[in-house]
């Protein structure tokens, strides 16, 4: 057997604020439930709140004081309110059908949205509310009223965001950063890639003001490039060598972005994305002509496509200014998932820089998979690493795959 620790639960509290209990007391009938017909039971808009420890509803006269529906005597209702986990242990089946005025929800929709593919919370979700709803819905399915099993399919704990003194935020402490104040310095996108860039997403870590400045230029620098792009495509379309590399680094920016986006690993696939900006940034800085060509094209709109997800506002704009605003214009947040070709994100050569004594003195730009004695034998013929080793023996020689050789004299 499975011993959930599940116990009786008190829900009552004696607060303003909260779902009235409907029960009303009367000294002749006892304990009577509000009439179907009388719900819902609204809280009054104008309550006293005085130190007494009772609820304020004990002083509001037009709420308190009503007549029983049994005999019709004076009677007074319930002022406890109902916990607040009560609601939280089932609003996710209303949400599913938010505008029904006949019932909580239809079973139509209840089988359209439900059950949760993905729920992110705090761990201390899962002691208390989680396992309250799933035992809502239990009951609720034994009832006659669901056909659902379990509320979520699958839960992620979230990390928390600490303060910059690395401390949990609070105000006892003040470390707490006010979250409008750093929106209308860096705008809602530049907050939102922060927090999901600043580590693993269920992590979290401490709050760093460089680090968003950081993320605030990676968007202005996307902003800048579209803009740029914007005004060269006006000229005559032309395939030219640095597309080829564009349209690799485009394939394989998706797969990646795809994965890690699947994974909840939000930090790795905005990593991806400042490394196809930089991409794109350096094939227009060394061929300028590169801008019009279609395969650039396809990349810049493949960013904007992968990022939206991320930073939703600034990549709608583009979106925007890009498509233009006809009729014809579909929303980037609407728009189709870039798809990927393997074939072409595997390199068919690779770069690899070259190191006499540490220092950088070539280049090279071989087959991808060539073997370490074949860098080798290409590394020691080339002409500046001849000048640089100047007649010395060679000592030692280091490969690093696909990346570096170094050479020691």
């Amino acid at each position: 057997s499975v011993n959930y620790r599940l116990r009786d639960w008190l829900i009552s509290r004696q607060r303003y604020w909260g779902t009235p209990i409907p029960i009303i007391y009367c000294e002749v009938c006892g304990t009577v439930p509000v009439p179907e017909d009388q719900l819902p039971v609204l809280l009054p808009d104008e309550v006293r709140f005085k130190p007494t420890g009772e609820s304020p509803l004990r002083y509001v006269p037009e709420f308190y004081e009503v007549a029983c529906p049994s005999c019709g005597r004076p009677a007074h209702r319930e002022t406890d309110t109902m916990d607040t986990f009560v609601d939280s242990s089932w609003y996710f089946l209303r949400y599913a059908d938010p505008k029904d005025e006949a019932a909580a929800w239809s079973a139509e929709h209840v089988a359209r949205w439900l059950p949760v593919d993905m729920y992110i919370g705090g761990p201390e979700h899962a002691v208390l509310h989680l396992l309250y709803a799933r035992f809502v819905v239990k009951a609720m399915r034994d009832l006659g009223h669901l056909k659902l099993n379990e509320p979520f399919t699958r839960l992620y704990h979230q990390g928390m965001m600490l303060g910059p003194d690395g401390q949990k935020m609070s105000k006892s402490r003040g470390n707490v950063i006010a979250p409008d104040d750093v929106v209308s310095r860096y705008g809602a996108d530049a907050v939102r890639c922060y927090l999901m860039f600043m580590g693993p997403f269920d992590q979290g870590g401490p709050w760093n003001t460089q680090g968003i400045e950081g993320v605030a230029r990676f968007l202005n620098r996307v902003w800048a490039l579209a803009h740029d792009a914007a005004q060269a495509q006006s000229g005559t379309a032309a395939e030219v060598a640095r597309g080829k590399e564009v349209e690799r680094l485009r394939h394989r920016t998706v797969e990646r972005v795809t994965n890690d986006l699947t994974g909840m690993r939000l930090n790795t696939a905005l990593a991806a994305l400042m490394e196809l900006l930089n991409g794109l940034n350096k094939a227009r800085d060394e061929e300028p002509a590169v801008l019009r060509d279609p395969r650039f094209t396809d990349a810049l709109d493949t960013l904007l496509l992968l990022l939206a997800p991320l930073a939703p506002h600034v990549t709608e704009e583009l979106w925007q200014q890009r498509q233009g605003q006809g009729d014809a214009f579909v929303s980037i947040h609407t728009h189709a998932w870039p798809g990927f070709d393997p074939a072409l994100i595997t390199e068919a050569t690779i770069r690899i820089a070259v190191q006499v004594n540490g220092k950088i003195r070539d280049e090279l730009e071989l087959p991808a998979g060539v073997t370490e004695a074949d860098v080798k034998e290409e590394v020691l013929a080339r002409a500046k690493v001849q000048a640089a080793m100047a007649g010395k023996p060679l000592k030692k020689f280091i490969y690093v795959p696909g990346k570096l050789a170094s050479v020691v004299v």
